[in-house]
């Protein structure tokens, strides 16, 4: 499995990983799902480079010009609720895109520690030969992202599926390298290396669902 970590080039996505770890900018949400919105767009320039492309004639007022369009649209798949914002910067670029999304959450067995987590929700077209971007901004253990890969196949076989990410733990690269098949390429803004003993990354950016949207009970 091919893995591109972003923030390893100097370019855009380094000021706005900087400005999403920042606990003094983090209390303005607005600002905050705006951020992970816009390395939504840059995932999706980076993603559609290595789309398969066809030649399309078009008809200007002028004359006619040959232009290069994708061959098709992906399937955008998200995971609720934190992956919305990143989705979303998805959608503004692969705008006539399909639209997959599944619900999964942390059960817990009496402590913060100890948690299995499940699928509740899928909603998804048929996806067997398409191209499929499955994105979630946090990539903590991993077990989130395989279960939804698999929930996903319900649905059809993709012809190849590109994992989104914002903040990566090293954990959770080598599950996604391990447990998701070849036909599969896995996308980071950053990577990691520690997670602490409630599966959350460090040094990470806490916990994204919540920034975005408001604490849980």
């Amino acid at each position: 499995m091919e893995l591109f970590n972003l923030s390893q080039e100097v370019s855009l996505v380094n000021p706005l990983l900087a400005e999403l770890r920042d606990v003094d900018i983090q209390g303005d949400p607005l600002r905050f799902r705006r951020n992970i919105e816009r390395l939504g767009e840059l995932f999706a320039w980076e993603i559609g480079r290595r789309m398969p492309y066809v030649e399309r004639a078009v008809t200007t007022p002028l004359g006619t010009a040959t232009v290069p369009v994708l061959r098709e649209q992906p399937v955008l798949a998200t995971i609720l609720r934190a992956g919305l914002p990143l989705h979303q910067g998805l959608l503004n670029i692969f705008d006539r895109a399909d639209n997959a999304f599944i619900s999964a959450f942390r059960k817990h067995e009496g402590d913060e520690a100890s948690f299995e987590v499940e699928i509740e929700y899928l909603a998804a077209p048929s996806l067997d030969d398409r191209i499929v971007v499955l994105c979630d901004p946090m990539l903590a253990t991993g077990s989130s992202m395989v279960l939804a890969y698999q929930a996903l196949l319900a649905r059809g076989t993709p012809a190849h599926t590109h994992v989104a990410t914002v903040i990566a733990s090293r954990a959770g690269v080598e599950c996604i390298q391990r447990e998701l098949p070849d036909n599969c390429t896995l996308w980071v803004a950053a990577v990691d290396e520690e997670l602490n003993d409630r599966a959350y990354i460090v040094p990470g950016l806490g916990d994204a669902g919540d920034l975005c949207y408001g604490d849980k009970v």
